[in-house]
């Protein structure tokens, strides 16, 4: 029987968009370019356009977009904007950087 550290859990991600946005399009690239910083092979990011999917801003109450979810490692935890600030997407996810 193996026992899953966090440091080998996937992490999920959802990250919800209006459409091709400059700050939607700015997020998912900053969003992108800090997992493959810190997390490489061990992240998943969803995307989802509410302008395609409106009724899913509901279930995780999303009020500003663009909005990044983090599903897993629990807690969930919620960040607004571009993610152009990169120390505060790290401390807003609690994702420590390599040492």
């Amino acid at each position: 029987m193996s026992i899953t550290t966090t440091e080998e859990e996937t992490w999920e991600l959802r990250l919800y968009v209006a459409g091709q946005t400059t700050k939607s399009i700015t997020a998912l690239a900053n969003l992108k370019k800090y997992c493959e910083e810190h997390l490489k092979g061990r992240y998943q990011i969803e995307v989802i356009d509410l302008l395609k999917h409106p009724q899913l801003a509901e279930g995780d109450q999303i009020l500003a977009i663009p909005t990044l979810v983090r599903k897993v490692p629990e807690p969930i935890r919620k960040i607004i904007g571009d993610l152009s600030n990169e120390e505060r997407v790290l401390v807003g996810l609690d994702i420590r950087p390599r040492s």
